[in-house]
């Protein structure tokens, strides 16, 4: 065998290994890895995490965990590993789902009717990595209620509804920061100016716009209700309002899963700051985590002088309002009759 043939088979076996070896490169790099059929799938990396704890999370969404072990030893992700949620999608490579898990996306959190800050904990710790303990510290925190003018019953009224972007796993500090800054971004100096024209501060117009709610559901019916509050609270008149019986029941009761569907005696003997029946003024903190419509309703109230209302029979959802008790009593009559006439529920 003359030089040129060895020549040429030596290079025939070079470029032999130099494609086998380019083939399991490219399959360890651009080969789709995924054995997940949805379009998308979430993955939840914890603060501090491992490497085998990343594994563990991705064994049941990969094909071959050996070639994406190969490939995050390479690329360093071993031991550059970022916590927070990521996302992959179907027929990723292990390139490209290394880089998705360098990429920390925002988490969509969610919340409305609360009736209590250790229920918004719940929910707040049901979609973020934070404890719902940790919650409750962080706006429990002396230093943090005095800076800010609230107390333990109206710290819940920092929180605004809406749907807010947060890291899966934000910090506390950084979590609590947030709701300050759209709090105190809600309430800019047109709104402020409106609750100062009523007497109220901000946090009082919170705890009377969750009572407006809680009254009612029809939404272009809550500046009519809260002017009835308003106008009882400019004569000194007790509000007695049912939706402030039932908190206070299941406070002093420590039952909050209980359903109260109507306000009886027992319920209104009940011995609690909360009771508008027995106690004059707001009570000392909201009952229920208002929307932002009801908290315009109290800023924006309808102009009149009822100072009552009762379900409405004719107008069903709504209520029939009166100026005075005489006409109150015909309504509530009129009601009274109705509720008599339906079949009891077995």
């Amino acid at each position: 065998m003359n030089f040129k043939k060895i020549l040429l088979y030596g290079s025939l076996v070079v470029l032999a290994v130099v494609a086998y070896f380019g083939f399991k490169i490219y399959q360890i790099v651009f080969t789709p890895n995924t054995k997940f059929e949805e379009p998308k799938v979430a993955v939840f990396i914890p603060t501090n995490a491992t490497f085998v704890q990343v594994q563990e999370l991705l064994t049941p969404l990969l094909k071959d965990m050996d070639h994406f072990v190969s490939l995050a030893e390479r690329r360093s992700y071993t031991t550059n590993i970022k916590s927070g949620k990521f996302e992959l999608t179907e027929g990723m490579s292990n390139n490209k789902i290394i880089n998705a898990l360098r990429l920390n996306l925002p988490v969509k959190v969610t919340f409305n009717n609360q009736e209590r800050l250790e229920d918004f904990a719940g929910r707040l710790g049901s979609q973020l990595e934070i404890d719902s303990l940790q919650v409750l510290e962080l706006f429990k925190d002396p230093s943090f209620l005095k800076e800010n003018g609230f107390t333990e019953e109206t710290v819940f009224t920092i929180f605004i509804p809406n749907t807010y972007e947060f890291y899966w796993n934000a910090s506390g500090e950084k979590i609590r920061n947030q709701f300050t800054k759209e709090y105190y971004r809600f309430w800019n100096d047109e709104r402020k100016a409106k609750a100062e024209r009523l007497n109220l501060t901000p946090t009082e117009v919170m705890v009377l716009a969750s009572i407006v709610q809680k009254e009612t559901a029809k939404v272009d019916e809550r500046p009519r209700v809260a002017q009835v509050y308003l106008n009882r609270l400019r004569m000194g008149m007790l509000l007695q309002a049912d939706p402030t019986v039932i908190y206070a029941y299941k406070k002093v009761s420590n039952d909050f899963t209980q359903v109260i569907k109507r306000v009886i005696n027992k319920h209104l003997v009940t011995d609690s700051p909360y009771n508008t029946y027995k106690y004059g003024g707001l009570p000392p903190g909201p009952i229920f985590m208002p929307d932002s419509n009801a908290v315009e309703a109290v800023l924006n109230p309808e102009s009149h002088d009822f100072l009552y209302f009762c379900a409405s029979v004719t107008n069903f959802g709504y209520h029939e309002f009166a100026t005075t008790l005489e006409q109150h009593n015909v309504n509530a009559r009129k009601y009274i009759n109705w509720i008599s006439q339906q079949p009891v529920a077995q």
